[in-house]
């Protein structure tokens, strides 16, 4: 223990420096593949040919090894490979692929007798979408943007591989010196990261679904 505070204030603004890369390589990715995946997962429904098709490129994508993509997309893209941005583009198409489908499936859960009774009252298309089927499907979007978070701040220490990984530099740093007190460090912030971010999406969800408390109360 005492090796570790001893890193800790040797090293406090490396630590802090790799922990802000990690939140931003996680959090950036994830607030563009939910932005996609949203109006793309409401495509799957609104056309439904489309469904299907969509889960299957989604699964596709998502089973693609995270460092392969890490490797290749300097290639597609032309950055470097050291580029930020092949990690942000990596982790927003896992996002993408992970959170399309789930809008899709939220979506199709909401009962179609509020949907029907949502247009009786003259709600617009677009109306009845942002006031009645996205708040009735955000638990389980928002079920899935946990995920997404969760697996975002994982597969960011993936990149320390490549030179770019918040965290992970610490890993790869402690492995190349074989000093554990470095591992440890990243180990514990990237849990204590994941668990946050968890925590921040459940109280937002509370807030955004009153209704879904009282129901459970009920």
């Amino acid at each position: 223990m005492n090796e570790i505070w001893t890193y800790l204030s040797e090293n406090q603004a490396t630590v802090l420096d790799a922990l802000q890369q990690h939140v931003v390589l996680a959090v950036l990715p994830l607030l563009i593949g939910v932005a996609v995946a949203l109006p793309v997962g409401y495509l799957g429904v609104r056309y439904g040919w489309l469904y299907h098709p969509l889960l299957n490129v989604s699964g596709l994508v998502y089973s693609i090894p995270s460092l392969a993509v890490f490797v290749a997309l300097p290639y597609v893209l032309g950055t470097k490979i050291l580029s930020p941005v092949n990690i942000v583009v990596a982790l927003a198409l896992y996002t993408v692929a992970l959170m399309a489908r789930t809008v899709a499936d939220g979506l199709r859960s909401v009962d179609p007798t509020l949907t029907e009774a949502a247009t009786a009252m003259g709600y617009k298309r677009t109306r009845r979408l942002l006031e009645v089927e996205l708040p009735l499907a955000a638990p389980v979007i928002l079920a899935g943007v946990r995920v997404a978070a969760v697996s975002n701040i994982s597969l960011v220490s993936v990149g320390a591989l490549l030179g770019v990984g918040g965290l992970g530099a610490l890993f790869t740093r402690g492995f190349q010196l074989f000093y554990t007190a470095p591992i440890i460090v990243g180990i514990v912030l990237s849990i204590a990261l994941a668990g946050i971010a968890d925590l921040l999406i459940v109280l937002f969800q509370r807030a955004v679904t009153p209704w879904a408390r009282a129901v459970k109360g009920a």
